[in-house]
C-alpha cells in the first residue's frame, strides 16, 4: 500500500481508538475516525500476544491484502485502524476477506462496487 494510504504515527492510531467508533467480529476490530484529507488511510495492529514474528507478519499480510482489495470502495476522508484478534492465527484468506467486508458494511463505509467494464483494444471487433 502506498505511503499516502498508510497510518504510521502512534498519535493517529491512538486518535482512532479513543475518538473513533469501533466494530468487531470474530477475527478483527475496526476503529474509524474522520480525517481532513482527500484520501482514507489504513493502519494495522497485531499484538505480540497473537504469536511470534512469523505469525504476526502473516496476519498483517493477510489483513493488508484483504483491505487493499476493498480500498477503492471506501470513501475518502477516513482513518481506519484494523486490529487482529486471536482467531486470526488460524484464519484463511477468504475468512479474513469476508471479515473485512463485513466490518466495512457495518461501519457503512463500503461504496457499491463499480461495474467492471472490459475495454476492447483499438482494432479488435467488439462482441455485442
Amino acid at each position: 500500500m502506498k505511503k499516502l494510504y498508510r497510518l504510521r504515527k502512534n498519535a493517529d492510531f491512538r486518535r482512532a481508538r479513543c475518538q473513533g467508533k469501533s466494530w468487531a467480529n470474530k477475527l478483527l476490530v475496526l476503529s474509524v475516525v474522520t480525517n481532513d484529507l482527500d484520501c482514507s488511510r489504513f493502519g494495522f495492529s497485531v499484538s505480540r500476544r497473537l504469536g511470534n514474528a512469523v505469525v504476526r507478519n502473516r496476519t498483517k499480510r493477510l489483513m493488508r491484502e484483504a483491505v487493499r482489495r476493498q480500498k477503492d470502495r471506501v470513501p475518502a476522508g477516513w482513518d481506519l485502524v484494523w486490529i487482529a484478534r486471536r482467531p486470526m492465527r488460524e484464519a484463511s484468506f477468504s475468512a479474513v476477506e469476508r471479515a473485512v467486508e463485513q466490518l466495512l458494511r457495518r461501519a457503512r463505509l463500503l461504496k457499491a462496487a463499480k461495474e467492471s467494464q472490459f475495454q476492447v483494444p483499438d482494432g479488435l471487433p467488439k462482441l455485442s
